[in-house]
C-alpha cells in the first residue's frame, strides 16, 4: 500500500481550483441526466446512475436538483449523447487522456483539438497515451475521515489496492471491476459520520513526466482549456510538478 503521491497532490491541487460550484453541479447534472437516459432512472438497476448519484451527493447537490437531473433524462435529456476518449500530447510530451459526453461528436473533436494546437499540444491516435496509464476505481474521502492509518486499514479491509493521502484528503484506488464492492463497503463502515466526495473509474499514470517553468505553465492552461469545455468531462494526465513548482504554480 503506498503513501503520499505528488501525483495524487497535483491533481488535488488542480481539482480545487479548476471548479467553481456552478460549474461543477452542471457536469454533475449532466452526467446523472445521461445516466438516467441511457441506463433507466431506477439506480439499483443502473450502476452509472448509481455513481452518479453518490457523486453528486457526495459534492452536497440538493435532492431536488439531483432528482431533476434524472427525470430529465426520461424526459427526453440527454438524448443521442455518447462518450468518447481523446488522447494527446502536452508541452514537455505530458500524456493527456480526455474523456467526452457529447451529442456531437464533430463540435467535441474539434474543440478538443483546437484546445491541444493553441496550447503546446496535439492530438494522438486512441492508445497512444493510454497503454501507460490504468484504469482504476478512485474513491475519494475529506480529510476528516480519519487519519492516514485509520483510512488505510479501512480501505485494506474493504477491498482496495491503494491508498494516498495527502492535505487535502484521501484517495482509495481499486482494481476497475471492484469499486462498487469497495465503495459500499466503506459506506457502511463509516455509516453517517462521513461521505465520500466521489466515486469513479480514473486513468492512474504508470509513470510520472517531469515539469517545470514555462512548460509547466503552458501545460496548466490547456488542461484548465480543455477542463472549460462543455462537452469534456474528466481530464487525465501524467506530469509531475516538484512541490516548489507546484506552490509557484499555486500562487502560494
Amino acid at each position: 500500500m503506498a503513501g503520499h503521491s505528488k501525483w495524487a497532490n497535483i491533481q488535488h491541487r488542480k481539482g480545487a481550483q479548476d471548479k467553481k460550484r456552478a460549474a461543477l453541479f452542471s457536469r454533475l447534472s449532466k452526467e446523472l441526466t445521461i445516466a438516467s437516459k441511457m441506463g433507466g432512472p431506477d439506480p439499483d438497476g443502473n450502476p452509472r446512475l448509481r455513481l452518479a448519484i453518490q457523486n453528486a451527493r457526495g459534492q452536497s447537490m440538493p435532492k431536488d436538483n439531483i432528482q431533476r437531473a434524472i427525470d430529465k433524462g426520461q424526459g427526453g435529456g440527454g438524448d443521442d449523447y455518447v462518450d468518447i476518449r481523446y488522447e494527446g500530447f502536452g508541452p514537455g510530451g505530458v500524456g493527456i487522456i480526455v474523456e467526452a459526453s457529447t451529442d456531437n461528436k464533430n463540435r467535441a473533436a474539434t474543440d478538443i483539438r483546437t484546445a491541444f494546437s493553441k496550447n503546446g499540444g496535439n492530438l494522438g491516435e486512441t492508445g497512444s497515451v493510454s497503454f501507460g496509464f490504468d484504469q482504476v476505481g478512485e474513491i475519494e474521502y475529506p480529510p476528516e475521515a480519519g487519519s492516514e492509518d485509520e483510512i488505510m486499514e479501512a480501505a485494506i479491509m474493504a477491498g482496495a489496492q491503494d491508498v494516498e493521502s495527502d492535505e487535502g484528503g484521501h484517495f482509495i484506488y481499486t482494481a476497475r471491476e471492484d469499486l462498487q464492492t469497495v465503495a459500499d463497503a466503506l459506506a457502511e463502515h463509516f455509516g453517517d459520520a462521513v461521505e465520500a466526495k466521489s466515486t469513479k473509474l480514473i486513468w492512474k499514470p504508470q509513470n510520472t513526466v517531469p515539469i517545470e517553468g514555462d512548460a509547466a505553465d503552458t501545460l496548466m492552461k490547456l488542461l484548465d482549456v480543455l477542463d472549460d469545455l462543455d462537452d469534456v468531462s474528466n481530464v487525465y494526465d501524467n506530469s509531475e510538478l516538484s512541490d516548489e513548482e507546484a506552490a509557484r504554480l499555486a500562487g502560494e
